[in-house]
């Protein structure tokens, strides 16, 4: 398990953090399942996300916080789709994807101290900015907070206890998807949240080379953030199952670097995620699957 890098994009991350601290100057809702509609003729949309939600690994990276109508990943291609079949409604996308970030402050703090530089988090530095009478949320969280906790196990910070020691760093970031669920709901009560769960990182490409053991403590972290993900399907939020999808284990559609989708990764997600929104709701995510054991 190699320890957790950010992406080298630091024009991209300055940007971001520019741009948050320029900016700086109600309750769950059950019935989340309904499919989102235009507010007066426009279609509010907030992805909150790291690098994924910028595209980085594809043909066209956007800049954080900024219009990108061009953009190769899956917010962008999502965004295309949904305007192609409402070619009246104006959309208004905030795409507030900043590099490396992690979803909470505890995990921050974590990657922070062995290191990692990460710049942000989610609950600080992206839900404040959340669009009010929103149409549509869509999160994809987990990733790089996976590899930080894989690069506390490399630091020993498990001791002799690992699965104790992930199930507690689990704990705290399903505790912190509440948190963000939540201010979600009580921003913007009238948007619908779509979240992707983790596939197995321990099956992505940028893990071949890593020992079995490594191999077996991402998959563990994988599975027990995905479950942290799974449970808000009960909750009304529909849940993306990448874990059990197969096709998020192809090499095919990754980028260079083994982590980030690729074009047709990007393009993959945003096809899964529109079916979800046209539909209002995606049908449960699997308890169990074999994806989830292949170490």
């Amino acid at each position: 398990m190699r320890p957790a890098r950010l992406p080298s994009m630091t024009r991209l991350l300055g940007l971001a953090i520019a741009i948050v601290s320029l900016a700086g100057c109600g309750l769950l809702n059950n019935g989340n399942s309904t499919t989102p509609t235009p507010t007066a003729g426009t279609f509010n949309y907030t992805a909150i996300g790291a690098s994924d939600a910028i595209g980085y690994g594809s043909s066209n990276v956007c800049f954080p916080f900024a219009a990108c109508p061009n953009g190769t990943g899956y917010v962008q291609d999502l965004g295309r789709q949904y305007q192609a079949d409402h070619p009246t409604v104006t959309m208004n996308l905030l795409d507030m994807g900043i590099p490396g970030a992690v979803l909470g402050p505890t995990i921050m703090n974590l990657g922070n101290s062995l290191g990692l530089g990460i710049p942000a988090n989610f609950l600080d530095s992206e839900l404040p900015f959340i669009q009010t009478n929103g149409s549509l949320v869509t999160i994809f969280a987990g990733g790089n907070d996976a590899r930080t906790v894989g690069s506390a196990l490399l630091a020993g910070l498990g001791g002799s206890d690992v699965n104790g020691y992930v199930a507690n760093q689990a704990s705290q970031f399903g505790a912190d998807l509440n948190t963000l669920i939540l201010g979600i709901k009580a921003k913007s009560p009238q948007a619908l949240i779509v979240i992707l769960n983790l596939p197995n990182l321990a099956g992505a490409p940028f893990a071949a080379g890593d020992s079995l053991t490594d191999k077996q403590g991402l998959q563990t972290i994988s599975v027990s953030f995905t479950a942290q993900i799974n449970g808000l399907a009960g909750r009304g939020v529909p849940v993306v199952d990448l874990m059990c999808d197969s096709n998020m284990y192809q090499p095919g559609i990754y980028s260079s670097d083994g982590f980030h989708p690729n074009d047709a990764g990007y393009r993959y997600m945003a096809g899964l995620v529109y079916a979800v929104v046209r539909a209002g709701t995606a049908p449960a995510p699997h308890a169990s699957c074999s994806q989830m054991r292949l170490f």
